[in-house]
């Protein structure tokens, strides 16, 4: 609610207001994610789709059903994301899938039309045991169920990273629940939960973006947002030299860490919206610079960042 100033406004009717204001923001408060669910089962031969079907439905309702923080998102505001899920292997006799997982969440960039990715992941190991009646349900406190981690993981993953871009290490308190996530996960048995196994797998780069030593990457990744993509469309030469000066921070994040992947990652979603950001745009030194840091990063992409010299 934006502040008021007291003295032109009588105190009984600051006080009308203020809990008119209040009942309308939290009633219009909605839950922070609009998420959509497709589960690929084109590679099961089964003539029995209910599963899979109920899979995507129950799915897409308990990512957007619950109430995943205290924070008031009106329902403009939601999280866009989307899972899609492939099923690689499915074993009707003990109800076991073995799926890999494209996530991807993003969000609106000030005063545009455009939407920016604000985090993506491509995950392998996306296993667990499903039967088209059970109920999913998340309870902090008692996390035995494979599937239910998995997803509150990538809930609290996508909101914090999210928050991140917003204010910096704006999303602290999600993604450290995430991390508790991925703790009870690792007890249960499933592959992709171990933060000193797979350098790619989630809990590893949820482990190194958190890591201490990386938040010149959460600081990047907050200056890159909000002080670079946010004002593009009103001064686009200050906004690309601001990215510009930041990229040292993503690069200084990429050999923070010995083989870390995480600002590998971000260059992998954020291709082409980085060449697009200096392509035929920008000086000659800015151009050089985000090359520079870029084929540092990732060369196996330089026909890529041969665009930007454009």
């Amino acid at each position: 609610m934006e502040a008021r100033t007291l003295k032109v406004i009588p105190y009984i009717i600051y006080i009308i207001v203020l809990q008119c204001s209040m009942f309308n923001a939290q009633s219009s408060m909605a839950q922070e994610l609009d998420a959509r669910v497709t589960v690929n089962h084109s590679q099961i031969e089964s003539t029995r789709t209910e599963v899979f079907e109920a899979l995507q439905q129950k799915l897409t309702d308990f990512l957007n059903d619950h109430k995943w923080t205290e924070i008031p998102f009106r329902e403009n505001e939601k999280i866009q994301c989307n899972f899609n899920i492939t099923v690689n292997g499915y074993n009707q006799d003990d109800n076991s899938f073995a799926c890999s997982l494209l996530m991807n969440s993003s969000r609106p960039v000030y005063g545009s039309s455009y939407n920016t990715v604000a985090y993506a992941v491509n995950d392998g190991d996306f296993t667990f045991e499903f039967n088209e009646f059970d109920q999913l349900e998340y309870q902090p406190n008692q996390i035995d169920n494979n599937l239910v981690a998995l997803l509150a993981f990538y809930a609290y993953v996508i909101i914090g990273m999210d928050l991140d871009t917003m204010a910096l290490k704006g999303g602290t308190e999600c993604l450290t629940i995430a991390e508790d996530i991925a703790t009870a996960g690792e007890s249960m048995g499933f592959p992709g939960w171990k933060a000193f196994g797979d350098m790619g797998n989630r809990s590893a780069l949820l482990h190194d973006y958190m890591d201490g030593a990386m938040e010149c990457m959460r600081e990047f990744n907050y200056i890159y947002h909000r002080k670079g993509l946010d004002r593009m469309t009103e001064v686009p030469d200050s906004a690309r030299a601001t990215i510009t000066d930041a990229l040292e921070l993503l690069h200084e994040a990429n050999r923070a860490k010995n083989m870390t992947k995480v600002a590998q990652l971000f260059t992998e979603y954020k291709r082409d919206e980085l060449v697009n950001i200096y392509e035929k745009k920008g000086t000659r030194e800015e151009k050089d610079k985000a090359y520079e840091v870029l084929f540092a990063i990732d060369a196996s992409q330089n026909s890529t960042w041969d665009k930007i010299k454009k």
